[in-house]
Parts: structure tokens; C-alpha cells; sequence
């Protein structure tokens, strides 16, 4: 299939009844992206899903990880582009710099746990939004990026700039957004789109191994450490990061994971860590 037929069929749709929803499998949760007849786009009810369901899945001290992935064989083709104006449009400000799909990508983003975006196929637009704001992405051999607003006359999210930037370094991303141009899994890795890229064959094997081992990781040191990369990526200024710092040595201080290391690594044995959540008070 072209990339061009993607375009076309994401224009033509219009909204329909694509969900979102979660599949668990011990400490992994799936959050995935189900609209098969339009490759996965993203309509404006599914746009407003991710910000609760989030927050279901950060108060279940059960799941350690989640993975996004859109079902069947494509990540996303985007936004519903039929209703774009609509979903872009932020009630509040009266503007049209991201609404339901900024509101989306920053909750993906701000999530405490680690993320993993699992990108089969086409992942384009708002696709790579969500994408993008995940921690790990791991890209399948046939994954197929796209930033597109410049076919459509659009001016992309803010959000979704900034994180691009981040991301790719300035350059890219004025490649990307300048030209619309598709690009493959290699070169989405070469740019800084995708962590690492895995064989088609045994991708979601792969995806579903790569996420169980992260989610036996400690969480503390995972969480920790996401905070602070996140806080400095972000342009937090040195005194706020060095805060952010000294709240986690803190919490280390009332958190058994160290000491279940410790023991592990010393006995040889595989760590059992324990920490579900900072410790209040």
C-alpha cells in the first residue's frame, strides 16, 4: 500500500467507532488503539479516553509497564483528519493548537510508569504524537513514519513540535514537518524516531519480552530516573532539577528496593523488588 492511499483513506473516513482499551498480562498492560477499518485513526471519543485511562492504569499498583499499540498490523494512521478541526480545537483558549490530542500526548507523557510505544506499520500525525511521548518505541522492520501536516495545511500541536525538537534535534524536524515525507523503520532510527528496530517475525514475542524485562526492573529506580530525564529534557531550570533530585534520594531513603538489590546481586539471585509509589508524608 502507498502512502498516498494511507492519506486518502484517512481523509475520507470521517469519524467512526474506533475504541481504546486495555489488555493486562501480569505486570504489562496494553493500551491499545482499536480502529482497524481506518488503520487505527484516532477519533475525538478515543482522544478523550487516554487521559482516564491513564490514570486507571497509574492507580493499579499491578501494572508496572504499558505498552500502546494499535491492533492488527498498523500503529496509527493519526487523526481522524475528517474531523481535525474539531479535535484540534481547544474549547478554553478558543484556539487550535492540539485540544484533545494535546490533552492526550501530555497525559501519555507525564505518566509516572514506563511506556512503550510497540509501532507496526503506519504511524503518522497524531500517531506519532502518541508515539512519541512514550518512553521506549520500538519499531517492527515494516514500521513507516509520517509527520503530514503540510498535505493538509495544518499547523501541528505545539506539543507535538516541542517534543519532536527533543527528540530529533531542530533539523529533523524541520525535514519532517517541511516535506511530509514518509520514512521507513532504518531511517526512523537513524533520526532519532524509534529506540530500536526488531524483526518482523518476532516482533510482538520481542515487544511483549522487552516489556516483561523492564517490568521486573526496580520501579523506584525506573520512575526516578524518568522523572528527572524528563524534568531536564524538558528545560527545567538547574534548581528544580537538583530538587526533583534530592526528592528522589529521599525517597530512597524509606525504599526497600536498594537493599533487595544489594541482596540479590551479592547472593546472586534475581531481585524481587517491592516499591509500587512514592511514599507520602
Amino acid at each position: 500500500m502507498s502512502a498516498a492511499t494511507v492519506d486518502a483513506l484517512t481523509i475520507g473516513a470521517g469519524e467512526t467507532m474506533g475504541v481504546l482499551r486495555i489488555e493486562q498480562t501480569g505486570p504489562v498492560a496494553t493500551l491499545i488503539m482499536d480502529n482497524p477499518g481506518m488503520r487505527n485513526a484516532i477519533t475525538q471519543d478515543m482522544w478523550q479516553q487516554f487521559e482516564d485511562l491513564l490514570a486507571q492504569l497509574d492507580a493499579d499498583d499491578s501494572v508496572k509497564v504499558v505498552v500502546v499499540r494499535g491492533v492488527g498490523e498498523h500503529f496509527s494512521a493519526g487523526a481522524d483528519i475528517a474531523s481535525v478541526q474539531r479535535i484540534l480545537h481547544d474549547p478554553a483558549t478558543g484556539q487550535s493548537d492540539g485540544g484533545d490530542i494535546t490533552v492526550a500526548e501530555n497525559a501519555l507523557a507525564r505518566f509516572r510508569k514506563p511506556t512503550i510505544a510497540a509501532i507496526d506499520g503506519y504511524c503518522v500525525g497524531g500517531g506519532w504524537q502518541i508515539a512519541g511521548a512514550c518512553d521506549i518505541r520500538l519499531a517492527s522492520e515494516r514500521a513507516v513514519y509520517g509527520i503530514t501536516p503540510a498535505k493538509i495545511g495544518i499547523v501541528y500541536p505545539l506539543s507535538g513540535i516541542r517534543r519532536l525538537v527533543q527528540l530529533a534535534g531542530p533539523a529533523t524536524a524541520k525535514y519532517l514537518l517541511l516535506s511530509g515525507d514518509f520514512v521507513g523503520a532504518q531511517e526512523a532510527l537513524r533520526l532519532g524516531l524509534a529506540t530500536k528496530v526488531l524483526a518482523l517475525e518476532a516482533f510482538w514475542e520481542d515487544v511483549a519480552a522487552f516489556a516483561s524485562h523492564v517490568a521486573a526492573r526496580s520501579q523506584f529506580s525506573a520512575q526516578g530516573h524518568k522523572a528527572l530525564i524528563n524534568a531536564m529534557s524538558s528545560g527545567a531550570a538547574d534548581v528544580e532539577v537538583d530538587e526533583l533530585s534530592a526528592y528522589w534520594q529521599g525517597q530512597m531513603a524509606v525504599s526497600e528496593d536498594a537493599a533487595i538489590g544489594v541482596a540479590a546481586f551479592l547472593a546472586k539471585e534475581t531481585p524481587r523488588f517491592t516499591w509500587l509509589r512514592p511514599h507520602e508524608g
